[in-house]
């Protein structure tokens, strides 16, 4: 036995008796493939432990570190989740790296499984054979070789495990990559033969119940599927590029989607606002920002908040994309004339309380939208400005006469998203005098009325968080997303200067009286909250 084994057995031995968890020697030994798919790969390489064996509603786990509490929590959610009880062993980091060997051969023997079933393909259709049936018929029967479904669960439930909020299956000329967008970043999770493309499009088809004998234009569909326990939805889009179709699978687990205001990131001035503007009886409230920034889950956490017994609650959306009890949801179809504006008029044959229109994109749902808003309704939607003070022109460039905007429009706020810092590994750092600075002048410059808002800042010695990456973040030092906002009401003085011709500077200025905080403000406060870096920030508000 080499030297550093024996070493390390030693510790691992010594360790086994101070923490009283057995130890078991792996050496040699070869896991089944049905027992470490009770834990997916990415999952037990980023906690340190490994599934072994399985006995009945028993799973036992091999672990490196067993004192390690947030390994154990995820041992014990895993296994609660499958119905099984965990039973803990100590292994040697060796016998660990070992068994995650043994996930990549798994891969490797579902990819090699998958080449041989093309090149048995290809050789019916030399032989003549494959022509005696349909493409369908012949696809099908190909969707239902193991090999195929099990390749598209590995890559679902990575997505899934990995927070991921897409998949990219991408084609290239030799190969196809699997991407995974984590936290708004994409990243490369798996490369797959080129020989097994059409066979995974084919069967994301098939469940999404697209035309799988059609490649040559884009198709739109969904479908769900149980994760772990959960029901994830699954919009899928394919698009016909040089090398194949590319397909994109957008997740949508409503557990994660559906967040309260805290969550997403509004406090202080912003929540108050908020929440002052949705408790009016009518009236429109709109979200700005680029796509990607989080608008759709802003509206939904609004309409979650006022979803009650007493109210009817109506929206068109494109697409639906995460469905809420109690609300009357329905999806615009363009390729039947069914848009926002015919589907707006519509709604208000439904005798609605609120309405949410997914986007105000055209003049008519412009309009219809703010004669909704004055005939006693609650109307939520989104708009392509960037910022909060760019609403009230838009709006009129759109055709909305600026007459009625004052009785219409209660709120208009803008928002990006930026990555949280992971909560394990941030800390706290004097910044380079430069940067404070920067961050000194944006303070001074923030309305007085806001200024509450960093009574407890000391303006003398900032400090900023950062976070170098750890195992519970996989070394990316961010773990999650929140909102930087801003929001402005409408006031009888930003009444007088839309009716007496506004523009953005003297709406900015009446901004500042009424107490707005700006993005950037909004972000900065949040930096010396230690929530999110101050790199992520000024990417943000600089886009």
């Amino acid at each position: 036995m080499p030297k550093q084994i024996s070493q390390e057995l030693k510790s691992v031995l010594e360790k086994s008796q101070q923490l009283n968890v057995p130890y078991v020697d792996l050496t040699g030994k070869i896991i089944i493939p049905d027992v470490l798919r009770e834990v997916s790969e990415e999952a037990a390489n980023f906690y340190r432990f490994v599934p072994i064996a399985k006995n009945g509603k028993v799973i036992e786990v091999g672990m490196v570190n067993p004192d390690d509490l947030k390994s154990r929590e995820a041992i014990n959610f895993i296994a609660q989740r499958r119905g099984l009880e965990p039973k803990i062993f100590i292994i040697s980091l060796n016998d660990f790296e070992n068994v995650l060997a043994q996930y990549r051969n798994l891969k490797k023997e579902v990819e090699g499984a998958l080449k041989d079933l093309e090149v048995e393909l290809a050789g019916r259709d030399q032989e003549g054979e494959k022509k005696k049936k349909s493409v369908v018929e012949d696809t099908e029967r190909v969707m239902a070789e193991a090999p195929i479904t099990k390749i598209v669960a590995v890559i679902l439930r990575h997505a899934q495990e990995g927070r991921a909020s897409d998949i990219h299956i991408e084609p290239t000329e030799n190969e196809v990559k699997v991407r995974f967008r984590v936290d708004g970043v994409l990243y490369i999770g798996l490369t797959l033969p080129k020989a097994i493309q059409s066979a995974v499009v084919s069967r994301i088809k098939i469940l999404s119940n697209l035309k799988i004998d059609e490649s040559r234009v884009p198709q739109d569909g969904r479908f769900h599927s149980t994760i772990d326990g959960k029901k994830i939805d699954f919009r899928v889009s394919t698009f016909p590029t040089s090398f194949g179709e590319k397909v994109v699978l957008r997740l949508l687990d409503s557990a994660v989607g559906l967040m309260d205001f805290v969550q997403m990131g509004l406090d202080g001035y912003n929540l108050r606002v908020v929440k002052e503007n949705i408790s009016k009886p009518f009236g429109m409230i709109l979200i700005t920002g680029p796509t990607g920034s989080g608008k759709s889950t802003t509206l939904y956490a609004i309409l979650n908040e006022l979803n009650t017994e007493g109210v009817n609650i109506v929206s068109l959306e494109d697409p639906v994309e995460y469905y809420i009890k109690g609300v009357s949801q329905s999806q615009v179809k363009p390729e039947i004339h069914y848009t926002f504006a015919s589907g707006l008029r519509s709604i208000l044959r439904q005798d609605p309380d609120i309405i949410m229109v997914g986007e105000i994109r055209d003049s008519e749902t412009a309009e219809l939208a703010t004669h909704a808003a004055l005939t006693g309704h609650i109307v939520l939607s989104t708009l392509h400005t960037n910022n909060a003070v760019g609403v009230i022109p838009r709006l009129i460039d759109m055709g909305v006469s600026s007459f009625l905007i004052p009785s219409a429009l209660n709120l208009s706020m803008s928002q990006r998203l930026v990555r949280r810092l992971c909560p394990e590994c941030k800390k706290q750092v004097s910044p380079p005098p430069k940067i404070s600075e920067m961050m000194k002048r944006e303070f001074e410059r923030i309305s007085p009325a806001a200024k509450k808002e960093i009574k407890d800042v000391n303006l003398d010695d900032i400090k900023i968080w950062e976070a170098p990456g750890c195992k519970f973040c996989g070394k990316k030092g961010t773990k999650g997303r929140i909102a930087i906002m801003e929001a402005l009401t409408m006031t009888p003085q930003l009444e007088e200067m839309i009716i007496s011709g506004p523009n953005e500077t003297k709406i900015g200025q009446e901004a500042f009286r009424q107490g707005m905080i700006t993005m950037r403000q909004d972000g900065f406060i949040k930096v010396l909250k230690g929530m999110v870096s101050l790199e992520e920030v000024l990417k943000a508000v600089e886009e």
